[in-house]
């Protein structure tokens, strides 16, 4: 059997987790820049609240319902998502964890009988739930696609199923096969589903009863024939190793406010690419390729034919001479790839910096005609990370990513990081 653990409405658990009085009160988390919203409680939902709907569209109801409302508070969710996964490893065997987002997990329970799985998975709850305070819906089944249906169950009628639902047997999976929309089969995106509601395929019941030969032809190939499989009970997808290294690294934000001039987009794309570093040298390696692009607002341009809309992205690319991880070296290959796509007058709202092509630090190839890399700066951007690690808010920067950044996100209604600042700790009276 295998199981996928869900947290209920991650960044809202997250959000009551220091403060009990919200626990049964209506909570919205908005996206970077305070966009749009991205969590919702269950008590949000029943007043109509909307996923992914933008937030100045639900502002009057939000005001009208007094739902509670935060902004995105990324500390707090990284470092209670991680409590949570680590709870999950000191529960099972190693290698029976699968981290598949910030808030699920798929478990390996082959070592349960199945007779036990219920009961085991109410202890997996209970456990996390007592530890880190958070939430969570269990799915188990036969296969990871069944798991995934089994946890929609469990989360759609939380109080009947107690979070769990447990699909052991023939009856059972197919009574849950015919109690899921197509469009909410995993793996099974909107596009598909209209096209397999024209053939008569309306829920994951209807699918499973089709065979191998038509998922090939209809469902994508070889992604197809293993949906259907697991559809039919069948196991195709093992339990993944984790990625302990990442073929790229990108940062992205929006701007808190429309940008348009080149020293707010040369600070942001400074500021990005120093993040960039960051995270390249936790791996240990360095890049060849930095990629930079800046996202305009759209407009509208006329000419003798009529009107058209210009394009709202610009990118462009440069490859090192030598691989670096060294922040010096990425800013300035970054900033310099900006000033080629930077047009004044052009209004920006986003910027992005991408870092790819990696080699081992350790293993650099050096160029005859290029000095290689000093070994004191190395040293140098070590203790510049140990210091903003441990002092935080960035207590040592380039002068390149400026001072005030007015340009930063907004993020106006974020809570305390209760969990990564001391100075953030929550205080009991």
């Amino acid at each position: 059997m295998q199981a996928i653990i869900d947290c209920n409405s991650f960044y809202c658990s997250c959000e009551r987790l220091f403060a009990p009085n919200l626990q049964n009160a209506p909570i919205v988390v908005l996206s970077n820049n305070d966009g749009c919203i991205v969590s919702r409680s269950d008590e949000a939902k029943k007043l109509g609240i909307n996923m992914a709907a933008p937030y100045f569209q639900e502002a009057e109801r939000i005001k009208k319902f007094g739902i509670h409302t935060f902004s995105s508070n990324y500390h707090l969710y990284g470092d209670l998502s991680w409590r949570v996964m680590e709870t999950m490893r000191s529960l099972l065997p190693p290698g029976h964890v699968e981290v598949y987002s910030v808030d699920e997990a798929f478990v390996d329970l082959h070592h349960i009988a199945n007779n036990d799985v219920y009961d085991f998975c109410i202890h997996l709850k209970n456990t996390i739930e007592t530890w880190t305070g958070i939430s969570v819906s269990i799915g188990a089944a036969p296969n990871k696609v069944l798991s995934k249906i089994a946890n929609r169950l469990a989360k759609k009628n939380k109080i009947e199923t107690n979070c769990v639902v447990v699909l052991d047997t023939t009856q059972k999976i197919q009574t849950a096969l015919q109690k899921t929309p197509i469009e909410d089969v995993w793996g099974i995106g909107y596009q598909y589903s209209e096209k397999l509601k024209v053939y008569g395929i309306n829920n994951a019941f209807a699918l499973s009863m089709k065979d191998l030969s038509w998922g090939k032809k209809f469902l994508g190939g070889i992604t197809g024939i293993k949906l259907i499989r697991e559809l039919k009970g069948l196991k195709t997808h093992g339990m993944q190793a984790p990625r302990t290294e990442k073929k790229m690294i990108a940062t992205t934000r929006m701007f808190g406010r429309n940008v348009s001039t080149w020293q707010e987009v040369e600070e942001a794309l400074a500021t990005y690419a120093t993040r960039c570093c960051e995270k390249l040298r936790r791996q240990h390696g360095a890049a060849k390729c930095v990629q930079v692009f800046l996202l305009r607002k759209p407009t509208v341009n006329y000419n003798a034919e009529g009107h058209y809309h210009r394009g709202s992205q610009v990118s462009g690319f440069a490859l090192l001479d030598n691989p670096s991880s060294l922040t010096p070296d990425i800013i300035k290959a970054a900033v310099a790839i900006g000033k080629t796509i930077f047009e004044q007058g052009e209004i920006y709202k986003k910027a992005g910096v991408i870092l790819s092509d990696f080699v081992p630090d350790n293993a650099l190839q050096t160029n005859l005609f290029v000095a290689p890399s000093d070994t004191r700066k190395k040293k140098l951007m070590n203790v510049i990370d140990n210091m903003n690690a441990a002092y935080r808010n960035d207590v040592l920067k380039f002068g390149s990513t400026g001072t005030k950044k007015n340009w930063k996100m907004r993020s106006e209604k974020r809570s305390k990081r209760f969990t990564t600042r001391w100075d953030e700790l929550c205080k009991v009276q």
